[in-house]
């Protein structure tokens, strides 16, 4: 019982962290451009992803708890490993819009890739067993106000081992956000493929080398939006 206590505790804790670390940094990212006073609607999304982070490790640490009841070695399987990490995506929108009414966006690469902050939580219940939670905040370099945000979960599956390090495949879905200066906040559903690299640097402490995505969102106007990029960061196991 006691454990498991710690484990909702170190849970709560780490996605409260997660959700200050992420609020300081863009702080002061924005306080240098002046216009922290206009955007602080900005931070909403992080708080936000802080209580469902909260939700998911305290699940996992419930399912933890319920482990310890069974064969050992199927209990030494689950692990929850939760990060952040910092991103850079191609928003693959420009701000342009299609004639004769120019009401419906047109998808076309930008000259300007968003860069970002976000985190994540890594559920593994066996070897083909994993789900992946993420969520990414992509506010910086912008070009006429354009933004985008996401929150993804699914499916995370390991496919080798290379040193130290794990490579992985993951298939997500979830929502994504953008806004831009001229049109209002808009919410699409979102699908994302990659993969990436963990590598392992303590027995809690592992390095995401690299991570790619390739996201399409199917309903973007008349068309479709197809945002990519990278991420590093990272992670701390707790199980």
């Amino acid at each position: 019982m006691n454990e498991t206590s710690e484990a909702l505790a170190d849970g709560a804790k780490l996605a409260s962290a997660a959700g200050d670390l992420g609020l300081v940094f863009y702080c002061r990212l924005y306080s240098r451009q002046r216009i922290l006073s206009k955007d602080w609607k900005l931070f909403m999304p992080m708080k936000r992803l802080a209580f469902v982070l909260t939700f998911i490790l305290a699940a996992s640490a419930w399912v933890a708890a319920g482990a310890q009841v069974t064969h050992s070695a199927t209990a030494r399987q689950f692990s929850v490993t939760a990060g952040g990490m910092a991103s850079a995506f191609q928003p693959d929108f420009a701000g342009e819009w299609a004639p004769p009414d120019f009401t419906n966006p047109v998808p076309q690469t930008s000259n300007n890739w968003l860069f970002g902050v976000g985190a994540y939580v890594d559920v593994r219940f066996s070897h083909w067993v994993q789900l992946e939670a993420e969520g990414r905040w992509q506010r910086f370099n912008q070009y006429d106000g354009i933004h985008q945000d996401n929150y993804l979960i699914g499916p995370r599956v390991p496919i080798h081992r290379l040193w130290k390090g794990t490579v992985y495949g993951k298939a997500l879905v979830g929502l994504a956000q953008m806004s831009c200066t001229d049109c209002t906040s808009g919410h699409y559903t979102d699908f994302a493929f990659g993969g990436g690299m963990d590598m392992k640097l303590s027995k809690h402490i592992s390095f995401r080398a690299v991570d790619a995505e390739y996201q399409y969102c199917p309903n973007f106007g008349t068309s479709s939006l197809s945002p990519y990029g990278v991420s590093m960061g990272i992670g701390y196991k707790f199980f």
